[in-house]
């Protein structure tokens, strides 16, 4: 059956594909942020559910089968692997575990590979919309990461460092390793894309994909 999908450009919905840590460092993620906007009142990183983006924000005009079919397809060829957690970071305004990189600090190869072959797949889908800007993905410039502190704090800077301070004060463990297996697909609504979307996002997961164990 085809579910529900977004008929024209400007209409509030968008989609997200994303990795899914495992239950564990979900389990931090959602504790930090929590805490967090308990303390500061910041919601943006805890509007989403934990998730390291693929890509996000999609305004694709097909039917969500459709999507379901695309992204299939592009990950028949790939397995699981290993996702290294580099601890909390601050490469910006934001606050995140870093999961971009291997224990020697070389870029996850096979984390960039995922995010292109999934961007490629949806590439035909996308229809142009005024909201929020086209972020396209860049193999030189795609980070993975988990936010634990994001957007609202480009609206109130100043907080930055007490942010990151309280962050790493909290102690919350997360796993040091994990596996790169569970991709998810979500749909996003928003009354407002181009302002403070955070306030106003509803989320509903669709799909579920599991990537294999690579052969020994």
């Amino acid at each position: 059956m085809t579910r529900f999908s977004p008929v024209a450009p400007g209409d509030p919905y968008r989609y997200g594909v994303y990795l899914r840590p495992d239950p564990r460092t979900c389990m931090a993620v959602t504790r930090i942020t929590t805490h967090v906007r308990a303390q500061f009142g910041l919601v943006s990183a805890g509007a989403f559910p934990p998730h390291a983006t693929l890509v996000g924000s999609e305004h694709l005009g097909r039917d969500e089968d459709t999507i379901v079919d695309a992204v299939t397809k592009a990950l028949v060829p790939l397995t699981a692997f290993p996702v290294v957690n580099q601890g909390i970071r601050r490469p910006g305004r934001g606050v995140i575990f870093d999961v971009h990189h291997l224990a020697d600090g070389a870029p996850n190869t096979s984390f960039v590979e995922l995010a292109a072959a999934v961007d490629a797949a949806v590439a035909s889908l996308r229809i142009p919309a005024a909201d929020p800007e086209p972020n396209r993905f860049d193999p030189a410039t795609f980070r993975a990461h988990l936010s634990l502190a994001s957007h609202d704090l480009y609206e109130r800077p100043e907080l930055g460092d007490e942010v990151e301070e309280f962050v790493r004060g909290l102690g919350v463990e997360a796993p040091a390793m994990f596996p790169g297996d569970t991709v998810d697909l979500y749909r996003t609504c928003a009354d407002d894309w181009s302002g403070r979307w955070w306030h106003t996002l509803t989320w509903e997961h669709l799909h579920t994909w599991r990537l294999p164990a690579p052969t020994p």
